[in-house]
């Protein structure tokens, strides 16, 4: 996780093998993204709603990272999901 703020600007790079989100906010963002696209083979794919199996909601100024998706899957595969079937000891 690389965070700088310049001239008041925040920005933020989440980098993982392959997988890069950016976040930030105006010149600044853009100057990071021109100079990785010059150096790396890079696709914007845009707003997105998922990196690395977190769920990922935005709106301006805030970012809403969840595992929600990948707690229900354990819940599932552990038989939990319905509280009253829990054996009780």
């Amino acid at each position: 996780m690389y965070y700088k703020v310049a001239d008041g600007n925040q920005e933020i790079l989440l980098l993982y093998l392959d997988d890069l989100f950016g976040k930030g906010e105006g010149k600044l963002i853009l100057d990071s993204k021109g100079k990785l696209v010059m150096e790396f083979e890079l696709e914007d794919l845009g707003i997105i709603h998922n990196f690395l199996d977190h769920e990922v909601w935005q709106k301006p100024r805030e970012i809403m990272v969840s595992q929600g998706k990948y707690a229900v899957e354990i819940l599932k595969r552990f038989r939990t999901m319905d509280w009253e079937s829990i054996p009780m000891t």
